[in-house]
């Protein structure tokens, strides 16, 4: 029996934003003769390649796909180490084990909330002296805010790993490494890392309903690639092993991929979307403006914006402090949910799951993640929250510290 969908009108976390003009895109790509393999998905890649300033853009089926390639391109593998922070989807490292690496993580900075631009270091160097540094390391641009990358970038020269930027929250975000507005640079332009993945999740930046891409400055990575998204095939002649001339070989299989092809429609609906990327971090921008208005005088930590950063805003988390607010986050969690706002916890800590306890991982591993963990909630964020909507979270949260 078909399930019945809730009546509850609940305020999400965040949502996707579709328009008339992204409706028609697809209805014209599903009216066409290719709904996959056909000319979306390369114009997709270019839209944007061009946007970040990228060489060369890989789409996929999900970010998590995205990741797994990007790994594998750059020869992670058995024995290999990969290391990631402790604050995100699983995904960051589950790419690792995918490849048979083993993997580890590094705790977060108090205040952005990503990798601590000087744990990495303090790593490296014990790392280092035991013979087990990693292969690649994997920063993660949480709520959309990017990490310190110049100093991530200079310390992969110095230790020899490669630089996978998981920027699944951060299409539309921008990067300096100076702190100076004028330097800003868009991630996803490779300058501080080998391969960067975005995601077009619904609730991301811009959606394709399902769907990932991986960016790269360099052809020979993005030409292994192309190949690992699609069963290790290519129908380039210039990489096809010589045949008997009355065989017909229009493609071959030259090493081992997977079916993780983006389809036209998805592709479609990602153009057109791309269309719309900076009106919706603008928007994304002008909301977290009022919650940081609005909400400065009560008991709990906003975000804080580094001048190094141009967020794209995916999240808005807040951190409650049971010893200032008397209210413990457990508690604001239920008052919100119960009055139909529905905030959620980005991220349970990933070597606190079952699955990594039971490599050993232990509770305390990142005193700054389990801090994280046990105070953050994400607040409603997306470009179609209206300022009715807003009000309701903003009087809800200013009610329940009363």
């Amino acid at each position: 029996m078909p399930s019945k969908l809730s009546s509850t009108l609940m305020i999400p976390y965040g949502r996707q934003s579709i328009s008339q003009s992204d409706i028609d895109l697809v209805v014209e790509v599903l009216r066409s003769d290719f709904l996959t393999q056909g000319p979306w998905v390369a114009r997709f890649e270019e839209v944007v390649a061009d946007r970040c300033g990228a060489s060369y853009a890989v789409a996929v089926n999900c970010a998590t796909s995205a990741l797994h390639i990007a790994c594998l391109a750059l020869g992670l593998g058995e024995g290999d180490w990969l290391w990631t922070s402790p604050t995100t989807f699983v995904a960051s490292a589950n790419c690792g084990l995918y490849c048979g690496a083993r993997v580890d993580f590094v705790d977060i900075d108090p205040r952005t909330y990503n990798m601590c631009p000087l744990a990495p270091e303090q790593k490296l160097v014990k790392a280092k002296k035991a013979g087990i540094l990693p292969k690649v390391v994997v920063p993660v641009h949480l709520c959309g805010q990017p990490c310190d990358m110049a100093k991530i970038r200079a310390l992969s020269h110095q230790y020899g790993f490669k630089v996978i930027e998981d920027a699944s929250h951060a299409i539309g975000a921008k990067y300096s490494a100076t702190g100076q507005s004028s330097d800003f640079e868009p991630v996803g332009n490779c300058h501080y890392s080998d391969i960067t993945v975005f995601s077009f999740h619904p609730v991301k930046i811009i959606t394709t309903a399902e769907g990932g891409m991986a960016l790269t400055k360099d052809p020979h990575l993005a030409n292994c690639l192309q190949r690992l998204r699609s069963h290790g095939i290519t129908s380039d002649e210039t990489e096809m092993q010589s045949r008997p001339a009355n065989e017909i070989w229009n493609y071959q299989q030259i090493g081992l991929g997977y079916n993780y092809r983006m389809t036209d429609i998805q592709a479609a609906l990602g153009v057109s979307q791309m269309g719309r990327l900076e009106d919706f971090v603008a928007k994304r921008h002008s909301i977290a403006d009022r919650y940081d208005a609005e909400l400065a005088g009560l008991p709990i930590q906003l975000p804080w914006q580094s001048p190094c950063s141009y967020s794209s805003y995916h999240l808005y988390p807040i951190r409650v402090k049971p010893s200032v607010s008397g209210l413990s986050q457990r508690q604001l969690y239920d008052a919100l949910q119960a009055a139909e706002i529905n905030v959620n916890l980005h991220y349970i800590p990933v070597y606190r799951q079952p699955y990594y306890e039971a490599m050993g991982f232990k509770a305390g591993y990142c005193s700054e993640a389990e801090a994280y963990f046990k105070q953050a909630l994400s607040i409603p964020m997306y470009p179609t929250l209206t300022e009715a909507e807003q009000s309701q979270v903003i009087q809800v949260l200013t009610e329940a510290f009363a």
